[in-house]
């Protein structure tokens, strides 16, 4: 028995293959949502939480940094926002960011951003 498969469904195969391999190397990470430049200064994520004036974030996962790509600063930047957004009129303090990032892990420390959640 002979098995021919023609370019169409070669390219078919080659497409879900692609599709299901990225859905595999997507990961989600929890953590606090540092200042990268705080981190940058001080060497420690302690004294670094993030605020409504950071742009560049870093994510702390039980002691591994993460660096968030460009993309994931932006979010990270809106998501902030529009929690304060939502907190405006309520009593808020300053201290750590919880957030859940989607995305996957590139080389050992950056982490490219498909979505976060503030929590």
């Amino acid at each position: 028995m002979q098995v021919t498969l023609d370019m169409r469904q070669l390219y078919l195969l080659g497409a879900a293959l692609a599709a299901f391999t990225g859905l595999g190397l997507a990961e989600d990470l929890t953590g606090r949502l540092i200042d990268s430049s705080c981190y940058d200064q001080n060497k420690t994520a302690k004294p670094c939480d993030a605020t409504g004036s950071t742009t560049a974030f870093m994510l702390d996962v039980n002691g591994k940094v993460y660096k968030l790509d460009a993309a994931g600063n932006a979010k990270a930047v809106d998501a902030l926002k529009s929690r304060a957004d939502r907190s405006a009129g309520n009593a808020t303090s300053a201290g750590p960011v919880n957030a859940k990032v989607s995305g996957s892990v590139e080389g050992s420390d950056s982490l490219k951003v498909d979505k976060i959640d503030i929590q």
